[in-house]
């Protein structure tokens, strides 16, 4: 085998395990990619034409204007605009960008049944060979750059928050209420408003995106029993990890997750030195909202902003780099941080849990309910917050000596993690302070 098409191998080996890929968002055939590119192209050019095109967005404007006014930001998109290989490149000039972005900003992500060509991810899409190129990893990374990022996605989130979004939501092909939509996204574990309503009810496309699970397809186990810790959001285990360190060098090959950098420096923080984070990974059909994983007293709860784009580039071209970077997003990317005392009186419970919801790509946008602030008395089960439109996965941590044993599985070698479900056990916690957990 040539080194050219080695090459080709690993970048094709990387997209198969890139979360986006295994989490239903991209089409499972990579050449699919380069076809949606082109065909996007036609439509951004098509629409370039059409008179008040050359208008843009609010944010759109803003990202403009940074990059005319900072030459750093300048030169980074320039060069990662012209370090796209050739055969893949289908934005040549900012100008393009630009107007590719805008375009973007008044669409919502249509279904399609077939899983090859499937791609719910136009953000990402667009981005996905610039940010493998030597100056899109540092633009991504660059802080004026992220932020203008941010707002973008932000005006997005604005408008799949708004009742113009519903055009998706039809019976059509490419709808979300047909019936392989209906099929792939298990709606009948869902609540629908009204199918006799327009849009069978939801008011927005962000409103069908976080739809309500029936909660008797997701019964909370040990109710009573503060032994029994349970999953916080539906997923699929990406890494169980014990002795976290409170600083460590997150963004080499093996992640190791650095709770200083993960917590934002909570004050908590030093509470958590050589506990135990268990995080997994949601897809496109999952139960977007998450939940307490035990009862307990709330201490902290924020948004933490981070980086939109931004993958751990130190892995090359691993074969699993898409999936494993989420340990090194855990600690860069935009989060929320609820911790949660559940010690209880007398020492018993499972001690404090950091629940660490993250944004991976696309709209990264993460809520949390208002009532869950300090002092919120929260019960095991109850809803914390949601993921708006995009790609999530979630972290918890626990305190060292808390978790006697982890009752899931993590991956295995080529071997994926296990499935979870919001409210499912995942743990066995202890109750009794003089544990020792190395006795375990």
């Amino acid at each position: 085998m040539t080194k050219t098409k080695k090459k080709s191998l690993r970048k094709t080996n990387r997209y198969h395990n890139h979360f986006a890929v295994l989490a239903g968002y991209l089409p499972q055939d990579r050449t699919q990619i380069d076809v949606w590119l082109k065909d996007f192209a036609k439509k951004v050019k098509s629409r370039s034409k059409k008179a008040g095109a050359g208008v843009l967005k609010p944010s759109v404007l803003a990202l403009a204007q940074l990059i005319e006014r900072n030459g750093i930001v300048r030169m980074y998109v320039t060069e990662m605009i012209d370090q796209v290989p050739p055969a893949n490149k289908t934005v040549f000039n900012v100008a393009q960008l630009l107007q590719s972005l805008d375009y973007i900003l008044e669409h919502a992500p249509e279904y399609n049944p077939v899983p090859a060509k499937r791609n719910f991810f136009p953000m990402s899409t667009l981005f996905v060979y610039m940010m493998y190129t030597p100056a899109g990893e540092a633009a991504f990374r660059d802080e004026a750059f992220n932020s203008a990022i941010r707002v973008i996605l932000q005006e997005w989130c604005n408008f799949l928050d708004s009742p113009a979004s519903t055009y998706v939501l039809s019976a059509s092909v490419n709808g979300w209420l047909s019936k392989s939509a209906y099929d792939y996204n298990k709606l009948d574990d869902f609540v629908i408003p009204n199918k006799s309503a327009p849009h069978w009810g939801w008011s927005s496309f962000n409103a069908f995106f976080h739809r309500e699970i029936k909660m008797e397809k997701r019964p909370i186990a040990g109710p009573g029993d503060k032994r029994v810790i349970v999953s916080a959001n539906d997923g699929q285990v990406f890494s169980i990890q014990r002795n976290a360190k409170k600083s460590d060098t997150f963004w080499i090959k093996s992640q190791p997750y650095s709770l200083g950098d993960m917590l934002d420096n909570s004050p908590y923080t030093d509470q958590f030195v050589g506990g135990d984070v268990f995080q997994s990974f949601l897809s496109g059909a999952n139960y977007h909202r998450w939940r307490a994983p035990i009862a307990g007293k709330v201490l902290e709860a924020r948004i933490v902003n981070g980086l939109m784009f931004s993958e751990l580039h130190s892995l090359g071209f691993d074969s699993n780099a898409g999936t494993l970077s989420q340990g090194f997003e855990a600690s860069v990317n935009t989060r929320g941080l609820v911790i949660i005392d559940g010690t209880g009186p007398g020492g018993t419970g499972p001690g404090l849990v950091c629940v660490i919801p993250i944004g991976i790509t696309e709209i990264s946008s993460v809520q949390l309910s208002p009532k869950v602030k300090k002092g919120y008395a929260v019960q095991k089960g109850e809803e914390l917050g949601w993921f708006s439109y995009g790609g999530s996965t979630l972290a918890l941590v626990f305190q060292k000596g808390r978790v006697k044993q982890f009752t899931v599985n993590g991956p295995v070698g080529n071997k994926p993690g296990d499935s979870i479900d919001v409210n499912a056990q995942i743990a066995v916690g202890v109750l009794n302070v003089s544990f020792n957990p190395a006795a375990a």
